[in-house]
């Protein structure tokens, strides 16, 4: 792995000694799509092996191969003439059949992409730093996903976006309730760097016994993304995983008219993260029921999810706790949700589960359309023993999942679990943000504190009164 990291590392290092690169998104950027090319054309000699009629969507004079892997190639000023001149205008031109999915893929993500690299021969040192890499060789596939998944984790999102890097203990947790089955058609319609959907990849392969199989996985792990650099990411990612051609939409889930999802577009499974704390487009929600519109991104992403499922269909989805509360607009979205589907399960998180993106509270809503809602139950995960809070350097960890696992197929009130009937649901307006009270230790401490500072407070009160009385 140190090989590999290795690389990676001198890479980034080389990177700063440029004068056009600047922050860590933009040398993310960069790195992105020069793996992007170099995989691209090591995916595509493989094709070319086994395949001899097969013909890539990126013209010969564009392929990796033939103007970056020699070490002792193009460098200086006519590289950067080249790349800037050439590569970007080409493959932002590419022409391709309206069917070809994978020519529009490379097309989006280089209308979306820069070059910032100013200086030819650092450029060149990079470059000839990522000819080490083989990604065809199976050992290094599997370590560059760790390293992958740790550039990603480095991809700190601008905190006034409301969105940032999904932890894979809690895409892990949520695709192992919803426990897709091949041929089941999956979706994350805000897929970031396609965390949810390599998870999903993950768990199906065990099911893949054919080349058929192997089709049927290619063809039903789908989703989308509005930023061009996660975007890219996330066709980058979903290559790593043997998907050949990935089948992201490059734009925003919102933008779709509500009521032009017919069945033929809905799918089975739905596991996602949808921005939260941001405002949506302008005029995005006149997409919606007049009864649903919001600026609130959260809250159209359930209504658009509710919209999308089959009935039947499955979702696993984080909200953070101001879409479980709040009246009008959210009432309502909450009333459908629980109408029209079963929500089941609610798993409360502590606060610091997203830092350092986040520190806002969120839970885990796992529901099931077609059935209305008759009870739920909430599950808190607390903290591991000792800890205070989460943290970058320590985040939570799948294993702390397991009495949760245990506890849901054999579910029972304890200090952590309870249960509450639609009817109690309802009389709160649909409020779903129910604290735990089966929490005896805390309050008690909590209520002796305040007993404590009342008892404080009237007794400076008496002393003044007394002091008063006396001067009388």
């Amino acid at each position: 792995m140190s090989n590999i990291g290795g690389v990676i590392k001198s890479i980034r290092d080389i990177f700063r000694k440029d004068p056009g690169l600047s922050g860590d998104a933009q040398r993310i950027e960069q790195l992105g799509w020069m793996i992007f090319l170099k995989l691209f054309d090591d995916k595509d000699q493989e094709k070319e092996l086994l395949n001899p009629k097969y013909k890539s969507p990126i013209p010969s004079k564009l392929q990796w191969r033939n103007w970056a892997e020699d070490d002792e190639g193009m460098t200086g000023d006519a590289l950067i003439q080249f790349v800037n001149n050439k590569l970007f205008p080409g493959l932002k031109n590419l022409s391709v059949a309206v069917d070809d999915r994978l020519g529009i893929t490379i097309r989006q993500i280089f209308e979306g992409t820069n070059n910032y690299m100013k200086s030819g021969t650092t450029f060149r040192q990079a470059i000839n730093k990522l000819n080490q890499i083989d990604f065809n060789s199976s050992k290094e596939h599997h370590v560059f996903n760790v390293i992958y998944e740790e550039i990603l984790q480095g991809l700190a999102a601008k905190k006034d976006t409301g969105e940032f890097y999904t932890p894979r203990a809690v895409t892990q947790l949520i695709v192992d309730m919803v426990n897709p089955r091949l041929g089941e058609k999956i979706a994350d319609p805000a897929c970031g760097t396609a965390g949810f959907l390599v998870c999903a990849i993950e768990h199906l392969r065990p099911q893949v016994k054919s080349v058929a199989d192997r089709k049927t996985l290619q063809a039903t792990v789908t989703g989308s993304e509005l930023k061009p650099l996660p975007f890219m990411l996330s066709v980058v990612n979903l290559i790593t995983h043997d998907i050949e051609v990935p089948q992201i939409e490059n734009g925003d889930s919102l933008s779709r008219e509500y009521t032009s999802i017919r069945q033929k577009d809905r799918v089975d499974i739905i596991v996602a993260n949808p921005p939260f704390g941001g405002v949506v487009g302008d005029g995005m929600e006149t997409n919606f029921p007049l009864n649903y519109r919001t600026k609130e991104s959260a809250d159209l992403f359930l209504i658009l999810f509710i919209q999308l499922l089959k009935d039947g269909g499955r979702a696993g989805i984080v909200l953070p706790d101001g879409s479980l509360t709040g009246d009008g607009v959210k009432q309502r979205v909450r009333q459908k949700l629980l109408e029209d589907c079963n929500v089941h399960t609610i798993v409360r998180l502590p606060q610091s589960v997203f830092a350092p993106y986040a520190t806002v509270n969120t839970n885990l809503l796992f529901f099931e359309k077609g059935k209305p809602t008759k009870e739920i139950w909430y599950y808190e995960h607390t903290l591991p023993e000792g800890a205070k809070a989460y943290s970058k350097t320590k985040p939570i960890r799948i294993e702390e999942f397991d009495p949760l696992k245990t506890w849901w197929k054999k579910r029972s009130e304890s200090e952590v679990a309870w249960k509450v009937p639609i009817k109690t649901i309802i009389e709160r307006n649909y409020d779903l943000d129910i604290k735990n009270p089966n929490k005896k230790v805390e309050e008690d401490v909590f209520d002796r504190r305040a007993l404590i500072k009342q008892l404080e407070l009237s007794l400076k009160q008496s002393m003044e009164l007394l002091d008063e009385i006396k001067s009388i």
